[in-house]
């Protein structure tokens, strides 16, 4: 593809992508603040986003076939239209059901809405691959780019999810933001460049399964390294900060999600930033891709001691204070930064160690493992909000960072300073 048509897809692709993000974060707030004001035990709150993990789990494993199949603008389509279809069916969630009921039907819905993250994404990043400059730098600087901006959409989504629900309730919420993805889409289809891959049918499923063991590495790091993020993140913090925050009033709700809100959409836009800033951070332009492998190491073995810092100094605090809560809020935000490194590092690597014949393979199978780590840590948060509060919900992710700092330390350079394609 020229450059002129490869910039015009890129912004595409970004806007698409960054529309989808745009509902996720709302969808995710509204769905975790909603359900919490009803009752909702940490566990089952985590139990409302299972499904949205087990789907990304199984979707990221099919959707690199499919896309090499079908090609990546049908799968990014398609996770867009299921996403606004998902919308519209949490409307019409009815508060008469029993519990039971509710959580099944928003397991499903988040299901649905797991099946059309992972499309988007893995159409989204494996489009990078393809249409980034080659200059040295040029693929850093792109999935920075776009896994930056997408992080800090995803943020303020996180803020108008929390806002809405104090605005428009939930039902008013998702149908106002499913009008406007629909209609975002079929701009996105009208206007998309042509010269994106559009599928071969000799595609067989079994390419999915990598044999680069740089890969297969990297995903084992990447399991527990967003699996040490959401063990705090998913319901531990957001919980809370409400019991803190909410002195159980209308009033007092509102001003709660919109204080978890406003925290929820700076940590996610400051990770988006460093993500964005990362190229820049690291020199990638100017250094040899075996010091990337490096920083990947080093990066997340740092990352171990915040986070157990952290779960020490609440464990011996049992009450909350105004000085524990600032420091938590400024650990975690430290936390975002040095996490928003390694995770750029990430996308960047799983980019450089494919092929470009099988791109969507391999991004596929790291986005499984991605999705793997989610659902791990969404468990992990339930339950260990539930059996042991904060402080294990922050010791549980000290240990799960010691086992990515483990999968990254495997990674293998080639003696020229260019990746390893070995066997796993």
């Amino acid at each position: 593809m020229s450059a002129p048509h490869a910039g015009a897809a890129y912004v595409a692709v970004t806007a698409a992508y960054w529309a989808f993000m745009l509902t996720d974060g709302a969808l995710r707030m509204l769905v975790l603040l909603h359900f919490h004001t009803l009752g909702f035990s940490p566990v089952q709150l985590a139990y409302l986003f299972v499904l949205y993990e087990i789907a990304g789990v199984v979707t990221n494993l099919s959707a690199g076939w499919i896309a090499a199949r079908f090609g990546l603008t049908s799968t990014l389509y398609a996770g867009l239209a299921l996403q606004v279809g998902a919308l519209v069916a949490l409307a019409q969630l009815d508060p008469n059901w029993t519990v039971a009921a509710s959580v099944v039907f928003v397991m499903a819905v988040q299901g649905a809405s797991g099946v059309a993250k992972d499309l988007s994404k893995m159409s989204a990043k494996s489009a990078v691959k393809l249409l980034a400059p080659t200059e040295q730098g040029g693929l850093f600087r792109w999935v920075a780019l776009l896994t930056g901006s997408k992080n800090a959409v995803k943020g303020i989504g996180f803020l108008i999810g929390a806002v809405l629900l104090g605005w428009v309730g939930l039902k008013g919420a998702v149908l106002g933001m499913a009008a406007v993805l629909a209609l975002i889409l079929l701009v996105i289809i009208l206007k998309m460049p042509a010269g994106l891959p559009t599928g071969r049918k000799d595609a067989k499923f079994r390419e999915v399964f990598s044999k680069n063991a740089n890969v297969n590495w990297l995903s084992f790091a990447r399991v527990f390294l967003f699996a040490a993020r959401d063990v705090w993140f998913v319901v531990g913090i957001p919980i809370y900060f409400y019991a803190v925050l909410s002195d159980g009033t209308e009033a007092g709700n509102r001003a709660a999600f919109f204080t978890i809100g406003s925290f929820m959409a700076l940590w996610i836009i400051l990770y988006g930033a460093v993500q964005a800033a990362a190229p820049k951070l690291l020199k990638a332009k100017s250094r040899p891709e075996a010091e990337i492998i490096r920083d990947a190491r080093s990066w997340v073995a740092a990352l171990v001691f915040l986070p157990a810092g952290l779960a020490l100094l609440t464990y011996v605090t049992p009450e909350p204070t105004g000085w524990l809560t600032a420091t938590l809020i400024g650990g975690l935000l430290v936390f975002g930064a040095l996490f928003a490194v390694n995770s750029a590092l990430h996308s960047y690597l799983i980019l450089a160690f494919s092929s470009g014949e099988r791109v969507t393979m391999d991004v596929g199978f790291y986005y499984m493992a991605n999705a793997a780590g989610r659902l791990l840590g969404t468990v992990l948060s339930g339950a260990s909000y539930q059996i042991g509060g904060l402080p294990l919900c922050l010791g549980t992710a000290a240990a799960l960072l010691a086992l990515s700092t483990f999968g990254a330390g495997r990674l293998k350079a080639s003696e020229s300073g260019q990746f390893a394609k070995g066997n796993a």
